[in-house]
């Protein structure tokens, strides 16, 4: 359940800090005061689509944050591992701002999050049932999904596996037209990759060849000019007549160590001669040592350019260097390997696909039998919670059209409406169809009230559920709601005096302009004060004592 809420700048509301109790709970007030806000803020919390209109004018960014008891669901608590969300019996908190220049921050227990993953964990928490809920009700593609949901695990295995054979049936009967429509595209495919990959393959690269090579290179193109070098080095230092330089520096080198004494400036300029004369002591045995290793080889240096232009042929055709080729080379041997793997004949395939067929049609049937036996459970409860909601004449049912022998759909062999009847003598048709605004908000409530205790949602919202409805249609809704508010905490927007007295919990919805300027505040009513709401909900502004006292029976007759 939600236990704190906290808006700053969504809307007209500038600040509003609730606290939400458990069973139910009815938010009233005016139109335009702000009580859909109030529940736009919860569906925001719960991973709804952000925007940056819901700022409040003139403000740089809003910000809701909630307060939720952990759901006592695994699947749940594995979610939150996964995401590194630490969680623990204090609950979650969940905060998100929406900034003006767009960025949209998500953090839960202080784990930031994107609005996707907002959104999955959202299913646990919040099940917001209001107006788009009656239109996704008048969609009849959504009619199969709560059928489903109602069978629950006795279905899922099987569907899981048909699921599976069906994507693997899509998938063989995309790849058997490609071979059938692009066969010589294919084959031309599969001879390009498989020269190329022979091409790269022989060629052997290694990833630092072509650096190296290419000093070798240089040092055999330039033998002449480093052997000049070395020699006329070694010569200078070593040979040179009729003194050799490091001789004579050697020499010199004596002669201020024997005066380093006296001064130690001159002790200094030792030192640096010292390290100037086995510098270049060093500078000859390096000389002479590359001067033994130098050899050259006008072979070697065919074979280097022959490599070398071999390398920069394959550079031009797949990439710009070593680490580019060898990079393709890994994806295209992949592809190849794919390609040949998936190589198979048209007989192959078709015989594939008839094998993937008839396991869709076993798993189909099976679930089709599921389907039609949960049904007629599912029409028995709805039919009940219909008739306790005084639409005694109204039949519902479950309607199955089977699809032609062959075809699938990625849920089964049968399309599924919900079909209705709400009049005796009148021919049952589709619910989209039939049922009226205040028909369709009792089906969906006697689908919510069967669903409830079986769903595990910690908050359920109902936003003007009951829509065009009076009388005792409206008590048997309020008496439907709270009974889903003893398995769920429930937060309810009504316009209607029998739910508002139905709840536990009452808060009162109001706006103010306060220079120039609306904002909404919310206040918690003791009983005298429902009294006086509940009345107001029935006769309007001027209250009259006879809605004062139909006030103080309703109120009294909760329990």
């Amino acid at each position: 359940m939600i236990q704190e809420l906290t808006i700053d700048n969504l809307a007209i509301i500038d600040h509003l800090s609730l606290s939400f109790q458990d069973q139910m709970t009815v938010l009233t007030g005016e139109t335009g005061a702000g009580k859909s806000i109030i529940i736009d803020a919860v569906g925001l919390l719960a991973g709804g689509r952000g925007s940056q209109d819901f700022i409040r004018r003139g403000m740089d960014k809003l910000s809701i944050q909630g307060q939720f008891t952990l759901p006592d669901d695994p699947a749940c608590a594995e979610f939150l591992a996964a995401q590194g969300i630490v969680a623990d019996e204090s609950g979650l908190v969940i905060r998100r701002e929406i900034h003006k220049s767009g960025r949209n921050t998500i953090r839960v227990n202080g784990t930031l999050i994107n609005a996707t993953l907002l959104k999955q964990l959202g299913h646990w928490l919040v099940d917001i049932q209001g107006q788009n809920e009656h239109q996704q009700l008048l969609q009849a593609e959504t009619h199969l999904g709560l059928l489903d949901q109602f069978a629950g695990a006795e279905l899922a295995p099987i569907k899981a596996k048909y699921t599976s054979a069906y994507q693997a049936y899509l998938a063989t009967q995309t790849q058997l037209k490609q071979q059938q429509t692009d066969a010589q595209q294919w084959a031309q495919r599969l001879d390009m990759l498989r020269y190329q990959v022979d091409e790269i393959g022989q060629a052997n690269l290694q990833p630092e060849e072509e650096e190296a090579l290419t000093q070798e290179r240089e040092r055999l193109s330039h033998f002449q000019q480093i052997n000049d070098a070395f020699q006329s080095l070694i010569g200078v230092l070593n040979e040179n007549e009729p003194t050799p330089v490091l001789d004579q520096v050697g020499q010199v080198m004596r002669d201020v160590q024997a005066i380093a004494e006296f001064d130690p400036a001159y002790q200094e300029v030792s030192q640096t001669l010292d390290g100037a004369y086995y510098a270049l002591q060093d500078v000859a045995d390096q000389a002479s040592h590359q001067l033994d290793a130098l050899e050259y080889d006008p072979e070697r240096l065919v074979q280097i350019d022959a490599r070398l232009t071999q390398i920069g042929d394959l550079e031009r055709k797949y990439g710009a260097t070593v680490a580019d080729v060898l990079s393709y080379y890994d994806e295209i041997q992949a592809e190849l390997t794919g390609m040949e793997q998936n190589a198979k004949s048209d007989e192959e395939l078709t015989a594939q696909l008839a094998a993937l067929a008839q396991q869709l049609t076993d798993l189909g049937t099976q679930m089709r039998t599921i389907r039609q036996r949960v049904a007629e459970d599912l029409n028995e409860k709805v039919n009940t919670q219909l008739h306790q909601l005084y639409m005694e004449k109204a039949t519902f049912a479950v309607h199955f059209t089977p699809l032609a022998t062959g075809q699938f759909t990625s849920d089964g062999l049968d399309e599924v409406e919900f079909y209705i009847q709400t009049n005796q003598g009148e021919s049952m048709g589709p619910l989209v169809r039939i049922a009226s605004g205040g028909e369709l908000s009792r089906v969906m409530l006697a689908l919510k009230t069967i669903f409830a205790a079986a769903e595990g949602v910690t908050s359920i919202i109902f936003d003007e559920v009951d829509t065009g409805v009076s009388g005792r249609v409206a008590q048997a809704i309020a008496d439907k709601i709270k009974l889903i508010a003893q398995h769920s905490q429930v937060l309810c927007i009504t316009h209607l005096p029998q739910v508002a007295a139905a709840a536990q919990n009452h808060l009162l919805i109001q706006k103010r302009v306060h220079d120039g300027r609306t904002t909404t505040t919310v206040t918690p009513l003791r009983l005298e004060q429902r009294i006086d709401e509940v009345a107001r909900m029935t006769a309007g502004e001027v209250i009259t004592p006879a809605a004062r006292a139909h006030a103080e029976e309703l109120l009294g007759n909760r329990s």
